[in-house]
């Protein structure tokens, strides 16, 4: 099966012609070529590959493309030269955050998304 889904990734118009139930993780790495999303668990439960789509955290791991039809997706990519994107990532850095750097794409996208939620956040959010 081949569908013709158009979706915006990062600021950008793409048409992905394909398989519909293809993974969006896979189609953001191996076709478009973005490898900052992780695949960890496959299961959608550990957050590596999360995704922003039409402004929700999702783990692209368990989200086929087709379902993606019209939507706006940002990646680790999308947000990382950005200004708020950029004091995340500076300040998971100065944390010590960095280890092996396979899930913290997903982490930086999930400290994103609260920040465009809640710019104040608590200790407990």
């Amino acid at each position: 099966m081949s569908a013709e889904i158009k979706f915006t990734l990062n600021g950008k118009k793409i048409v992905y012609n394909g398989d519909p139930l293809r993974r969006l993780l896979d189609v953001i790495r191996e076709d478009l070529s973005l490898t900052g999303s992780k695949e960890g668990c496959g299961e959608g439960e550990c957050g590596a590959c999360s995704v922003l789509k039409d402004g929700e955290l999702v783990t692209s791991c368990i989200i086929p493309v087709g379902a993606c039809c019209g939507s706006d997706i940002k990646t680790i990519e999308g947000i990382r030269d950005t200004e708020k994107g950029q004091c995340i990532i500076n300040a998971f850095a100065e944390g010590g955050a960095v280890q092996c750097g396979f899930c913290i794409p997903g982490m930086v996208m999930a400290a994103y998304y609260l920040l465009d939620r809640n710019p104040n956040p608590n200790e407990d959010e």
